[in-house]
């Protein structure tokens, strides 16, 4: 993979805590995936943004009573369905 060199300024007791945390050889590999996680998560606030208002309780009538009751009505079937599959494993 190819890297570039880049500046970046930060406080000492920054510089010094990462150093202590992960040792001066890492710091640079440790700042990159620092900054590759905040990029994903950013990405993710983003996509989360642009998905709001697209769930719509009119589309789901399954969940009128309430989610927690249909998780668990979900939760029941998947036991029931492993049960069966095990009694004919049998």
């Amino acid at each position: 993979m190819a890297k570039y060199r880049t500046l970046v300024s930060l406080p000492p007791d920054i510089v010094g805590q990462i150093d202590k945390a992960v040792g001066i050889r890492q710091r640079s590999a440790f700042l990159a995936e620092l900054a590759r996680r905040e990029l994903k998560r950013r990405e993710q606030q983003s996509a989360l943004r642009a998905a709001a208002g697209t769930w719509k309780d009119r589309d789901h009538p399954e969940l009128a009573r309430g989610r927690a009751q249909h998780v668990a009505k979900l939760r029941a079937e998947d036991e029931k369905r492993m049960r069966d599959l095990k009694l004919r494993a049998r």
